[in-house]
């Protein structure tokens, strides 16, 4: 009795393997598709609400599937090219000046615009590197993201060398806490940051690979003099 209730237990957790990556896939995709559709409905709900006569054409639309993630994409992918040219430049100046002279749009809409700037900027340095960080105590070791340095009047209050660093929460890593730390303190790791994001989600059981150090020249058995 005892093995077959250890066989049952082995082939459910088995298949409960083969179909829970799909799972979460699936789950992630239907909630981007439930966002863009979410848009798309405000946008064509706003329309119908302002423009005469158009309650007919948005009624039909409303009934197209994946409409919504495709119109959104493309409108996405239109105001990317659209802010590229000096127009479109000149543009977006123009409407960040408006948002920034309404007082609580201020505030929201300029943090958002900055950490979505460092975040997705190719020049910034925002989760380009994986560390070996101390928390939450010493001798507690985590994986963390570099994402900066301290700057402004939080700068002047250190003597030494201080990094910003993002620590996320298993295993969902868009939670987690922010700290700032001396340089000394934190391990950069040669990994990629994808490894280390599948190294926190997977509670540390898909470890990152190893990375192979070259032999010295004077221990490489190969070498010929």
């Amino acid at each position: 009795m005892s093995k077959k209730h250890h066989s049952f237990k082995h082939y459910f957790i088995t298949g409960l393997l083969v179909w829970l990556p799909m799972g979460i896939t699936v789950w992630v995709l239907t909630w981007l598709v439930g966002v863009f559709d979410g848009i798309f409905l405000a946008v064509l709900q706003a329309a119908d609400s302002l423009i005469p006569g158009m309650h007919a054409l948005a009624e039909q639309l409303r009934g197209v599937p994946g409409l919504g993630v495709i119109l959104v994409a493309l409108v996405f992918l239109a105001s990317g090219v659209f802010v590229t040219n000096i127009f479109g430049q000149w543009m977006l100046r123009q409407w960040d000046a408006l948002m920034n002279r309404i007082p609580v749009v201020r505030s929201i809409y300029t943090s958002v615009k900055q950490v979505a700037d460092t975040l997705f900027s190719g020049s910034g340095h925002a989760f380009s590197k994986a560390l070996l960080v101390q928390y939450p105590r010493q001798g507690s070791w985590t994986i963390a993201f570099l994402t900066g340095q301290p700057g402004g009047v939080v700068a002047a209050h250190f003597d030494q060398p201080m990094v910003s660093v993002y620590v996320p929460t298993t295993p969902n890593p868009t939670s987690g806490f922010f700290l700032m730390m001396p340089r000394s303190d934190v391990i950069e790791l040669d990994i990629s940051v994808d490894d280390a994001l599948k190294y926190i989600i997977s509670m540390g059981v898909v470890a990152p690979p190893a990375v192979a150090k070259p032999l010295p020249e004077e221990a490489d058995p190969n070498r010929r003099g």
